[in-house]
């Protein structure tokens, strides 16, 4: 298959890992993302927020390849990526995780993490029968740094646990754990926190600052849990009714009327000054 080479970008910000240039998409005559526009700056950790249905988890998927976008584009480092497929974008370090982690429930931990690194040697048949040492050396590398990555994470325990049987919390890290095997530098989490008790939401936390200065990692978050984003986020970026509201730190987002609004309804606003 021939490597599709998107072209070369001058409009991207020179701060911006990643930007978002008026996405527009469509379902029908419903607009559920509609002429987004933010950057999110490389290093940084940047939180995504906004009422159920401000179009966030839509804009997601249209960012990482999932959907095809009816207007606008996404630069990544540079680069005009907007139409490549899913697994280009993985390719240039760009990968995202689920609300609902899509890990092989089948599975050991180990191995979830083991089958992400693409190009394995073992993955070619005519390469596994002539050389099998390559194979192997190929293998003993993977496994190391998915042992590596288990530490990281405090996973050793449950490298073994089929992966269906883990709590989810456990399977939010193995999601957060896949995407440090792939060696993405840019990270979009869709709600880390759902689903997760108090105790593993700390912990996932702390792993997500972890990577992003020790490794410099990118991080985009999409949360409700307004506690995470404030402990995480440099700057936040709210939605609502598929567009950006506004974007700051989160001080400077709670003192805003218009995020009041698009949360509880005008009306609630007046009622509570």
């Amino acid at each position: 298959m021939k490597e599709v080479v998107a072209p070369r970008s001058k409009a991207a910000p020179p701060g911006a890992g990643l930007s978002i240039q008026g996405i527009g998409k469509a379902f029908g005559g419903l607009r559920a993302v509609d002429n987004c526009s933010f950057d999110i700056e490389r290093g940084s950790i940047t939180g995504l927020i906004g009422p159920n249905g401000a179009g966030k988890t839509t804009l997601f998927s249209i960012i990482t390849g999932f959907l095809l976008p009816d207007s606008g584009r996404t630069i990544l480092d540079g680069v005009d990526v907007t139409r490549l497929a899913t697994h280009d974008l993985f390719h240039r370090g760009l990968v995202r995780t689920f609300q609902i982690p899509h890990e092989f429930s089948q599975l050991t931990v180990l191995e979830n993490l083991m089958v992400v690194p693409a190009g394995q040697p073992g993955e070619n048949p005519i390469t596994a029968w002539l050389n099998p040492g390559l194979v192997r050396k190929r293998e003993d590398q993977v496994f190391h740094e998915a042992s590596k990555t288990l530490a990281f994470l405090g996973l050793e325990k449950l490298r073994d646990v089929a992966a269906g049987n883990l709590s989810g919390g456990q399977r939010k890290l193995v999601e957060l754990g896949r995407a440090m095997m792939s060696g993405a530098g840019t990270v979009l989490l869709d709600e880390p926190g759902a689903g997760v008790n108090p105790t593993l939401l700390a912990e996932l936390g702390r792993m997500i600052v972890r990577l992003n200065r020790e490794r410099g990692t990118t991080f985009c978050i999409i949360e409700h849990n307004m506690d995470m984003i404030t402990s995480l986020c440099d700057t936040v970026v709210v939605m609502s009714s598929g567009s950006v509201l506004t974007q700051g730190s989160m001080s400077e987002i709670k003192k805003d009327e218009r995020v009041l609004a698009a949360y509880l309804g005008s009306s609630a606003v007046e009622a509570v000054r």
